[in-house]
């Protein structure tokens, strides 16, 4: 199986999760973050984007360094509005895919909205149009999401109901759920000082325990955070986060280990349909096959696949900045069943 990647700067950023994983994604553990930012050849424990700082030497406390992580999220609400860009990458079986997003966030609201664009179908033939994404509590509105779905319409989804919380489904993992996962932060280990666009950062890895972050988070956030806890069997996801000296998180990323090699989940699989609410078109629940026509992949990996690995990143800057979302009007939103893009 081969699936053209795309290089950025002479990186391949792949992401873009395979059709036919299984119902319960399955976290095969955790492994350092430094891991998580350099999924291929370079520096480990560096993120692209960052330098160091030397000489710095500098020795956080390790209760310091917990309370910094896991406050990340409430300096967030306070700040308002970012700008966002987003990129995950799949890796399994030697294919990258590389999905890649941007836009702005508004965390006091909160909402925010995202222009994610998908990599080329694995024949290389074509290019899928960009989705546009609006983020809201307990909430994805997606627009071009899937066939069958009128160019003028949105399809929402319950994120509650996804069983990864849509760390994943939509392509690009929501940022206030990337900022909500920290609380849940545990055995946080400062790293080093370094920069990022000019800002002197703490850069902090550590594991996450989704249980935790779901009871740290507001109600309101609190139902796509528990079912990511009990979608992802080790309910742990190891972390890298960039803070800067105000407490904002600059940089988020996250390593998922998914089990990719159980095959068709059913009915829907990824090229049955679902409705529009993300569910299968039996009528089920939400299965992680909305993973698949969500992001517009039909990548099937063989039975004795090997874990596929997913790494997403949000990143943020220009803090303070006027966000303007509007959410869709209930006429905009489509009812109907949803088929895979491929289709």
């Amino acid at each position: 199986m081969v699936v053209r990647g795309q290089r950025r700067r002479g990186a391949v950023v792949a992401t873009a999760v395979a059709g036919g994983v299984a119902v319960a994604l399955l976290v095969s553990g955790c492994s350092p973050m430094s891991a998580a930012y350099e999924p291929q050849a370079g520096r480990a424990g560096r993120p692209h984007s960052a330098r160091p700082v030397h000489g710095t030497g500098a020795v956080i406390d390790p209760g310091r360094a917990l309370a910094a992580v896991r406050g990340a999220a409430a300096v967030l609400a306070r700040e308002g509005g970012a700008k966002v860009t987003t990129s995950m990458e799949t890796v399994s079986g030697g294919t990258r895919l590389t999905i890649q997003g941007s836009g702005v966030y508004d965390f006091a609201r909160p909402v925010g909205e995202l222009t994610v664009l998908l990599p080329e179908d694995a024949t290389g033939a074509a290019e899928h149009r960009p989705i546009t994404e609006v983020f809201t509590p307990g909430g994805l509105y997606m627009k071009n999401r899937g066939a069958g779905v009128p160019a003028d319409k949105w399809v929402r989804l319950d994120t509650a109901a996804l069983p990864d919380g849509n760390l994943l489904t939509s392509g690009a993992t929501d940022p206030l759920a990337a900022a909500e996962l920290l609380g849940g932060a545990h055995e946080v280990t400062y790293m080093r000082d370094e920069r990022v666009g000019g800002v002197r950062v703490g850069h902090y890895w550590g594991t996450i325990d989704l249980g935790r972050a779901a009871r740290a988070a507001p109600v309101r956030d609190r139902g796509p955070l528990a079912a990511a806890a009990k979608g992802f069997s080790s309910g742990t996801v190891a972390f890298d986060v960039l803070i800067d000296a105000q407490g904002r998180p600059r940089e988020l990323r996250y390593r998922f280990s998914v089990e990719s090699g159980r095959g068709d989940t059913g009915g829907g699989g990824a090229g049955g349909d679902t409705a529009a609410d993300g569910s299968e078109a039996g009528g089920g629940a939400a299965t992680a096959t909305a993973i698949a026509a969500a992001t517009a992949t039909a990548v099937r990996p063989s039975p004795a696949a090997t874990p596929m690995v997913v790494v997403s990143t949000v990143r943020l800057s220009a803090f303070g900045t006027a966000v303007r979302v509007v959410l869709p009007a209930p006429g905009d939103i489509y009812a109907g069943k949803v088929g895979s893009p491929q289709k």
